[in-house]
């Protein structure tokens, strides 16, 4: 397992000195943690200790992951979340998890495994058990999946397929200034693990959605999302329902992929900001 890295380890150790209660913010592919920045500004602001995880071994910067996206290759699904767990448990306090897309994967598995206090997860990547495969979500997932050789690949996507997956809500500016400003290579591994998920009974994309120390959860869910269309979302959110805890959907109109970078970014933020509140 990959060593957490210096600058989490600062996060961490900060969290635990003052107090605070933590949120770890996961992100999902083509991103880095600083995709979160704003967001832990926010919520640092309203009294929280933010730690940003990152995949294992991830590039410090957008600039460092494009001059080398081999670095990104190969990470799968079992391997981050074991990442994730390692963090969630160096803290002190149970934390708060926030991810998106695989990230709010990882939001789910973290809190599967009974390690946060309360989490979301926004449009989330299917585990599984979720069974819909919108044909949104295909077309999405084609860059990678159209060649099986990018299993042990980094991939990354031109503007155009940038702008079906993430930013179609979008107009052509601010697609093209978030391509830019955030998009890095992203492991295939994880696509292709997800594509096989409810064919393989060993899956690492699994969540334990029964488990009565889960905590209380919220899944966010983008009405037009292409890379995870509502259908899957609200699969995701049937099975969580299993759970004792609290378990809560919002669908927000007209909003895509991207909605945690993009110009609406702060009303996806201030929603979980006030469902954590509610909880911590």
């Amino acid at each position: 397992m990959a060593t957490i890295s210096e600058r989490e380890a600062g996060q961490v150790e900060a969290a635990n000195a003052g107090g605070r209660t933590p949120v770890i913010f996961i992100h999902g592919l083509w991103l880095l943690a600083s995709s979160w920045e704003r967001w832990a500004s926010l919520f640092e602001q309203a009294g929280y200790a933010p730690v940003l995880a990152e995949w294992p071994d991830d590039p410090a910067t957008v600039e460092q992951a494009r001059a080398n996206p081999a670095a990104l290759a190969g990470k799968k699904v079992g391997q981050v979340a074991d990442h994730m767990t390692k963090l969630a448990t160096a803290l002190n306090k149970k934390p708060a998890v926030i991810g998106h897309s695989f990230g709010g994967l990882m939001a789910q598995i973290v809190a599967g495994r009974g390690l946060a206090a309360v989490s979301v997860a926004i449009d989330p990547a299917p585990f599984r058990g979720v069974l819909p495969l919108p044909l949104a979500a295909l077309r999405s997932t084609m860059p990678v999946l159209g060649n099986p050789l990018n299993r042990g690949r980094a991939v990354a996507l031109t503007l155009s397929q940038f702008r079906y997956g993430w930013a179609n809500a979008l107009d052509e500016a601010e697609a093209k200034q978030l391509h830019e400003a955030f998009h890095v290579a992203a492991p295939g591994a994880p696509i292709f693990q997800a594509a096989m998920a409810n064919l393989n009974p060993w899956t690492e994309v699994k969540v334990d959605s029964k488990n009565p120390e889960r905590g209380p959860l919220l899944l966010f869910s983008g009405d037009e999302d292409h890379s995870v269309p509502p259908a899957m979302a609200h699969a995701s959110h049937r099975k969580q329902q299993r759970n004792r805890g609290v378990t809560e959907l919002i669908d927000l109109p007209n909003r895509g992929h991207s909605l945690t970078i993009d110009h609406g970014w702060r009303e996806v933020a201030e929603g979980s900001l006030e469902f954590v509140k509610r909880f911590t």
